[in-house]
């Protein structure tokens, strides 16, 4: 196989890695810029690090990369509206109209609700394909509200309805490889 089928395929295979899914924010020159992101890991502990996989054609890229710095907040299941309005290519400034927020100490926008925040220092940018990933040391933590999670599987949201029942988006079957 080669060329959209393995595309296709892999994406299928992606889908089935359930995730929790964050908001990436970044302010330069009093404009915030933000995204949704699932591609969100922990690095270390000892100094506390985190990563986050950035598609280059992204309008926030090139924010974080002036600014040096990043917040990431962790949603709750009860935010999947600021996920979809963050993970739509608008202009930033319709992201973060009328959208419930605080300043962390970056002054990136730390979105209120959320289960937790973590604000970063830029430590790298490292190309990866069409991708740039984003080391970042963590510099403040904010502990948010108890609630379960936001979550992607599927190529969609799940949630977590308390700590016994888990929803889960229904199977989409991705069409056969040619």
């Amino acid at each position: 196989m080669t060329g959209a089928p393995e595309q296709t395929v892999f994406r299928a295979v992606m889908s089935r890695w359930a995730t929790g899914v964050t908001v990436v924010t970044t302010r330069d020159a009093e404009v915030d810029a933000g995204l949704t992101v699932n591609a969100f890991l922990s690095v270390s502990l000892s100094p506390p690090s985190v990563l986050v996989s950035l598609q280059d054609d992204v309008d926030t890229l090139p924010r974080l990369e002036r600014s040096r710095a990043f917040a990431v907040s962790v949603l709750a299941a009860d935010q999947q509206a600021v996920s979809e309005r963050f993970a739509r290519t608008v202009p930033p400034e319709e992201k973060f109209r009328d959208l419930a927020f605080h300043r962390g100490t970056t002054g990136a926008a730390l979105i209120d609700g959320a289960l937790g925040a973590l604000e970063c220092r830029v430590l790298a940018i490292t190309p990866a394909f069409d991708h740039r990933l984003v080391l970042g040391e963590v510099v403040a933590l904010e502990v948010g509200r108890d609630a379960p999670p936001l979550l992607f599987f599927r190529s969609g949201y799940g949630h977590a309805d308390g700590p016994e029942t888990l929803r889960l988006p229904a199977p989409r079957h991705p069409p056969a490889p040619r």
